[in-house]
Formats: C-alpha cells, sequence, structure tokens
C-alpha cells in the first residue's frame, strides 16, 4: 500500500481533536500515562537506550517519546497528526527534552533513511491504520540490522472484545467510545508472520492486563487482550 493511503483519516482526526488533553494525566490519554512506565521498562529490558539513535513511530503528543529521550537516547518522533505533533514540541521545549519531531509516514520515512535507527517503537498504532502489514515492514526498514524493534497492539479475541470495548469504552470509561474497532485488531501470529516476511524475529511476547479493582496495569503472559512484542531485525529487509 502506498504510504499517502495508509492513513485512516477519521483516525487522524479523532486524535488531533484532542491534541490539546494529550499532557493530561487524568484526561482520555490517562492509560497511555498509566501504562507508559511499563512500556518503558519493558523497552529496556530488551535494548539498550543511552547513546542510541530511537525512532517513535506514530508518537502523539510525545508520551512515550520524552521517557526514551530522557534514558538518554537520541529521538525522532513521526506522525501524521500536526496537532499532535505541535503539542508534543512545546511540551519538550517546557521540558527541555531533546527530541526531533517530524510530519511524515513511516513508509516515507523508510525510503528516505533506511536503516538509520538502533531502536524502533511503534505503540497503539497498528490498529488505527488500514494496512498495518506496511507499517511493521516500513519499522524493519528503518532499523539497522541486529536491531531493536518494540510493538504494542490489541489481540483479535472474543475476550478483547468484551475487555477492551465493553470493558473499558462502555462500562469502566476508560476510553472514548469508539476508540478501537475489534475488526482491526491483530493476532500475535499475524504480527510474527508480518516481522518474519520483513526480515525480522519476534523474541518475546509479553501481556498488558488492567485490574479494574486496584485500578492497575501490568505485565503477564496473558496475551488475550494487549500485547507488547520485542523483535529483531535479522538483516536486509
Amino acid at each position: 500500500m502506498d504510504a499517502s493511503t495508509n492513513a485512516n483519516e477519521q483516525e487522524i482526526r479523532k486524535f488531533s481533536d484532542a491534541a490539546s488533553r494529550w499532557w493530561d494525566p487524568d484526561g482520555e490519554f490517562q492509560p497511555l500515562h498509566a501504562i507508559n512506565p511499563l512500556r518503558l521498562g519493558y523497552i529496556q529490558r530488551h535494548a539498550h537506550l543511552d547513546g542510541r539513535d530511537v525512532l517513535d513511530v506514530g508518537c502523539g503528543g510525545g508520551i512515550l517519546t520524552e521517557a526514551l529521550a530522557g534514558c538518554g537516547a537520541r529521538v525522532t518522533g513521526i506522525d501524521l497528526s500536526a496537532e499532535s505533533l505541535e503539542v508534543a514540541r512545546l511540551h519538550a521545549l517546557e521540558t527541555g527534552a531533546e527530541i526531533t519531531y517530524r510530519d511524515i509516514a513511516v513508509e516515507d520515512l523508510a525510503r528516505e533513511v533506511p536503516g538509520s535507527f538502533d531502536v524502533v517503537t511503534c505503540m497503539e498504532l497498528l490498529e488505527h491504520v488500514p494496512d498495518p502489514e506496511s507499517v511493521v515492514a516500513a519499522c524493519t526498514r528503518l532499523v539497522r540490522p541486529g536491531g531493536h524493534l518494540f510493538f504494542s497492539t490489541l489481540n483479535r479475541t472474543r475476550k478483547s472484545w468484551l475487555f477492551a470495548i465493553v470493558g473499558a469504552e462502555y462500562v469502566l470509561g476508560l476510553l472514548p467510545r469508539g476508540t478501537h474497532d475489534h475488526a482491526r485488531f491483530i493476532r500475535p501470529s499475524e504480527l510474527a508472520a508480518w516481522c518474519r516476511h520483513a526480515g525480522a524475529v519476534m523474541d518475546d511476547l509479553t501481556g498488558l492486563t488492567y485490574n479494574p479493582v486496584s485500578r492497575e496495569y501490568r505485565l503477564t503472559r496473558d496475551t488475550g487482550v494487549n500485547y507488547l512484542a520485542h523483535c529483531t531485525r535479522t538483516g536486509d529487509a
């Protein structure tokens, strides 16, 4: 799929409309703030960040991007929402984080600077684009051989429909209604196949669960709803 068409304009507009609230820890992006330490910890367990070139694909307002920069990485964040990027840039100015933000599709960046990064992260994005396999392939082209790829998304199971949509959006109100489309969720086997086709191997799969009683997120072996994946580029993509 051409990069210019691998974007859901409705999804981009949805996140653009909410851009001013990216850094409100009690707003609609509260779950991202809550899971960010878990995401960063997972990345750090598999990859060294200090002094490395890191790309955050679908960076939004920069929640994970700034955390990566705080670990000493040279970070670039890309997104197709100009409004979200403006919020990310302004917040980086306030905090002093040194980050390069660009409004560019990952496929276009892969053609421009292939093999330029030690680590590429793509969190909570694949389920929002028309052709997630194209994104996975582009991310793989962007990382150097032996480099690290990190993805997080939602599994396409009955459990994910019950917990991530009915529970999170309609019962608990953790997310705005309509945030997710269950048909776009991705099975780990599908993600692993896309990585293999692109020239990477999936090394680890870890689940992310939410306890509505304690209101806490944690990493587990249960990948039935949310999961994180660590992959390594094995050769030429």
